[in-house]
């Protein structure tokens, strides 16, 4: 069993930048992948970022490219997301998961589907 615990939420303005982060505790997830979702009141679940288990190959949505940065430290058993330029519709709960079948990502990857594990969240809040 893996737990998950994220932390790094916050209110921040329009352009700041915040960093999320996912520590694992119980069974290590250095070895798969790790996904970070995130929800908005009302809305359904939506996929933010993906990474495979060495750290090396990562996935993005198209609303969060080229902003946001998704890496890993195994050693400490924790995933991270560097948000930066962040807008009002990045408002959500933002939360991880892994995935205990798959250390490389695949396109089941971009789903809430496959992960086992998820974390409690942690709510982002981006004023205007």
């Amino acid at each position: 069993q893996v737990q998950l615990v994220e932390s790094g939420g916050g209110l921040v303005q329009a352009g700041g930048s915040l960093r999320l982060s996912c520590a694992a505790s119980g069974r290590t997830f250095s070895s798969y992948v790790v996904g970070w979702f995130r929800q908005a009141p009302g809305k359904e679940r939506e996929f933010v970022a993906a990474i495979n288990w060495r750290g090396d190959n990562t996935y993005y949505a198209d609303s969060v490219k080229g902003r946001f940065t998704i890496s890993r430290d195994n050693a400490k058993n924790t995933v991270y997301l560097q948000m930066n330029s962040l807008k009002p519709e990045d408002t959500a709960v933002y939360s991880c998961a892994v995935d205990l079948s798959r250390m490389a990502i695949t396109t089941a990857s971009m789903t809430p589907r496959p992960y086992d594990y998820w974390g409690q969240g942690t709510q982002v809040t981006v004023s205007s």
